[in-house]
């Protein structure tokens, strides 16, 4: 290292170390006032304890926001033609003077960071990426932009910003948790990321492009850039299942932003699932008409009785004719509401018509109160009890479809018109004891959530009491402001947040995830959703405003789209959607994107993969192993790759129908996202989507297909051999499928 470089890496340690000391002193004065708040006591005006309170979260917040851990804090820098030079970091931070030290990467300014190329500078002159080891600056890497960059030199077809800072992190070990990019964050990806908040917004991305990562950095951004809208309103990450989750959970945390909900389709309905579904009949659960089956299942359990009934009421004998109850149940399908809302209707229709009967027998009407008293006495009527539960039962969705499910006679109802014979088949399975003992699946949940919309809540007997409660609470929060009088402006819309989020706390309806609903979604792996899973997503967001973020190429669910407009029409549509396409892989290497690209043709014709920005130097491996030893063979394969990649990670990945028979060889293995933290993970291809290891071990390739049709069989493939950062090793027993004959690949043993 020359002693110009020395020079300059200590003058960038100078302030990245000065950036640290500011950085501990904005925490400390975090910590100060939290400290002053909480010497200030319970005491005081209920106003003063609001404030208190509010502060105690901001402060909170604020600390939060802080912790940024060992990761770079500063770690890139733009000088411009004309003016001062800006360093780059993970959020702002200022001297002592109080001006900009540290500009946040989602700040404006920061963006020719990510933006600027040879061709066009943005009005840039360099661009310095810091390369880090911890707190300590170990290397530069600059690019001169303008007229300085090229001096009349052809620029390369693909352009990458930061590329020797790019490359070493690229090429480090896998810790079975993703990191953040904010550093490496590269032009096709910045776009998406700063792309505007309103409307959809679809990426399709090929294997290795970094759209998790895009779509993590998206969320964080639009809570940069949006912060009071929502804040209030929320953001939710879905990804395709919780080893997912538990592989990305770090990412925000690490921007500085804690309060993005991760979720599965799953969690968003917050059933368990304990059982699984053939793929036939995963497939028709997630039908868009599934969506009529349900709404027809619920309007099907409003109805009439079969026969008359005789109620004993203040000593008269009073008559429910079928007839009567047949009108009675139209009148309430005619209300509006939902199934359980209209309950009480029914009770009070029933009601009145018991009542007409009784004052036929009397000479004078009776007042209010007597009718009041007289419907309380009809519904305390076992009679009527029972006639209620036939004709209009208060239902919740797991008791809805646990019924359906266990009736051929009610799939036939639901279904008509709509489903096939063999369909509805597919859907009944028998009954269990009770609703809560069943097995949900999967797909179930995306129907129990439908389900939920049509029923409602059960019916409440406090509206009047509520209403009133809403009035008082009007009034107390206008009362609180007004004691209030010196707060910024910030501090006003915090003390109304807590407020009404303080209100809301004790309404259990408002904490149910079927019912919460956020100001933006974002959707990994979004090709694999159901029309009935996008249904679920559209109602929790009422503005419309999500992201995207999959592959059809990789898209191996019961419903794969063929396009992104097939998606599209299962979502509400306000404004024309945006597409946007990240085209390089950074992650795979070239050597196995040669091989999965035949694999990728044979499944999807006409979609490109995207092109690798590295090579490994070594082409994949492939073992053949006798049938009856293929755990053997799997066991010493994976000891070797675990020693080829020191203190990376293999992972082992299989047909679901192989995941037992493999275990018992390899080394202990966790259950659930557990197996992120070992050396060797065993995953099923489903398990193993959006996730990357240094190695992999592919296990029967040919069965992989065999789990799907044959062109999502073969993108369960093309998810599997992608998840490699450096090594790919195929494992088979049955005959090699024809995509993987005559590939450039290794043949050992």
């Amino acid at each position: 290292m020359s002693a110009d470089s020395q020079t300059e890496i200590q003058a960038e340690q100078a302030v990245v170390d000065h950036a640290y000391r500011r950085l501990e002193a904005m925490r400390a004065e975090a910590r100060a006032l939290a400290s002053d708040v909480l010497d200030q006591g319970a005491g005081g005006t209920f106003a003063n304890r609001i404030e208190r309170d509010v502060r105690m979260e901001v402060t909170g917040r604020r600390l939060a926001d802080l912790q940024v851990g060992e990761a770079g804090l500063v770690f890139g820098r733009i000088d411009p033609h004309e003016g001062d030079h800006l360093y780059i970091g993970r959020l702002a931070v200022a001297d002592e003077e109080n001006e900009p030290l540290v500009v946040d990467w989602r700040a404006p300014a920061a963006e020719p960071f990510y933006r600027a190329t040879a061709r066009h500078a943005m009005g840039l002159a360099r661009r310095r990426h810091l390369i880090l080891r911890g707190r300590q600056v170990v290397g530069l890497d600059d690019e001169l932009l303008g007229d300085r960059a090229t001096d009349g030199a052809e620029a390369p077809e693909l352009v990458l910003v930061g590329e020797g800072a790019l490359l070493a992190a690229l090429d480090r070990s896998r810790t079975g948790r993703m990191g953040d990019i904010v550093a490496t964050i590269q032009r096709e990806q910045d776009e998406i990321i700063r792309a505007p908040l309103p409307g959809i917004l679809v990426v399709q991305g090929g294997p290795g492009t970094g759209k998790t990562a895009v779509a993590l950095h998206r969320a964080a951004y639009l809570l940069y850039t949006h912060r009071f809208p929502l804040e209030r309103s929320g953001v939710l990450l879905v990804g395709p299942n919780r080893i997912f989750l538990r592989y990305i959970e770090a990412v925000l945390p690490a921007l500085g932003e804690h309060s993005v909900t991760l979720a599965t389709p799953s969690t968003l309905v917050g059933t368990a699932v304990r059982g699984t579904d053939s793929p036939a009949a995963a497939r028709i659960k997630g039908d868009p008409r599934m969506a009529g089956v349900v709404a027809r299942a619920v309007g099907d359990r409003g109805r009439g009785l079969p026969r008359e009934i005789s109620v004993l009421v203040r000593g008269q004998r009073l008559l429910l004719s079928s007839e009567a109850s047949w009108r009675i149940a139209g009148q309430a399908k005619r209300r509006p509401g939902t199934h359980n809302a209209r309950r009480p209707v029914v009770e009070r229709l029933i009601a009145r018509h018991l009542h007409r009967q009784a004052l036929e027998h009397q000479e004078e009407a009776e007042e209010e109160s007597d009718w009041e008293s007289f419907e309380e006495a009809v519904l305390r009527e076992r009679t009527v009890r029972e006639a209620l539960e036939r004709m209009w039962p208060v239902l919740t969705p797991e008791d809805l479809l646990h019924d359906l499910y266990g009736s051929p006679a009610l799939i036939r109802s639901a279904s008509r018109k709509t489903l096939t014979d063999d369909e509805q088949q597919l859907l009944h399975r028998p009954r269990s004891p009770r609703s809560a003992q069943a097995q949900w699946t999967e797909p179930d949940l995306a129907l129990l959530d439908e389900a939920s919309v049509a029923l409602g809540p059960p019916p409440t007997r406090a509206r009047n009491g509520r209403r009133r409660g809403d009035d008082a609470r009007r009034w107390e929060h206008q009362r609180v402001m007004a004691d209030l009088p010196d707060l910024d402006a910030q501090m006003r819309r915090d003390v109304l947040r807590h407020l009404e989020q303080g209100d809301t706390e004790v309404d259990h309806e408002s904490l149910d995830p079927r019912t919460r609903t956020y100001g933006h979604i974002l959707a990994d792996e979004a090709q694999d959703l159901t029309p009935m899973q996008l249904r679920m997503l559209a109602r929790r967001c009422p503005a419309g405003s999500m992201t995207l973020v999959g592959d059809l190429g990789q898209a191996s669910g019961p419903w794969a789209p063929a396009s992104w407009d097939e998606v599209l029409t299962h979502l509400p549509v306000r404004r024309p959607p945006a597409h946007t396409e990240l085209s390089v892989n950074y992650r795979t290497p070239s050597e196995v994107m040669d091989m999965a690209a035949r694999v990728l043709a044979a499944a999807t014709p006409g979609l490109s993969p995207p092109a690798s920005v590295r090579s490994a130097g070594l082409h994949p491996l492939v073992s053949e192993a006798p049938a009856h030893d293929l755990a053997g063979v799997v066991a010493v394969v994976a000891a070797a790759e675990r020693e080829s990649v020191g203190d990376g990670k293999v992972a082992v990945i299989c047909p679901a129908g192989l995941v037992d028979t493999l275990r018992p060889g390899l080394p202990p293995l966790p259950e659930g996202a557990g197996v992120l933290d070992v050396p060797v993970a065993l995953l099923a291809v489903d398990q193993a989507k959006g996730l990357e290891f240094d190695s992999v071990v592919l296990v029967e390739p040919a069965a992989i297909i065999a789990e799907g049709t044959p062109a999502t069989g073969r993108r369960a493939l093309y998810v599997a051999m992608t998840r490699t950062t450096r090594r790919l090793h195929i494992v088979h027993a049955e005959p090699l499928p024809p995509e993987l004959l005559g590939a450039d690949a290794t043949m050992t043993g």
